[in-house]
């Protein structure tokens, strides 16, 4: 399980905005993880998404990686933000906005 968690941290670190989800930005496979991309489209801002049904041992060592049972997971400068009810709720309050100012992310082009 190492090996998966050392792959796992390098793809956390990979970009400012990495989010574990269910299909793809294009193609979500569930409402979740489609609301989780909505969410990031509209704050305009560049995201890599790692699409967990292609890979098992990704999709259960990522729940472990964050102790966190649910994907989606964001997370943000290698930093674990949470899963899509968290998402949305700092969205609504404006929290996830400036979390990524803060934090510097890159607007989408």
């Amino acid at each position: 399980m190492s090996d998966t968690n050392a792959r796992i941290g390098e793809i956390v670190n990979s970009a400012d905005v990495v989010l574990f989800m269910k299909g793809t930005a294009l193609f979500p496979q569930c409402g979740f993880s489609s609301r989780a991309v909505a969410i990031l489209d509209h704050l305009n801002v560049q995201f890599t998404t790692v699409d967990v049904l292609q890979d098992p041992e990704v999709r259960q060592g990522i729940k472990e990686y964050s102790d966190w049972p649910t994907i989606p997971q964001l997370y943000v400068k290698g930093e674990f933000v949470g899963g899509s009810d968290i998402m949305m709720e700092m969205f609504e309050a404006g929290e996830l906005q400036q979390l990524l100012d803060q934090k510097q992310v890159a607007k989408a082009d």
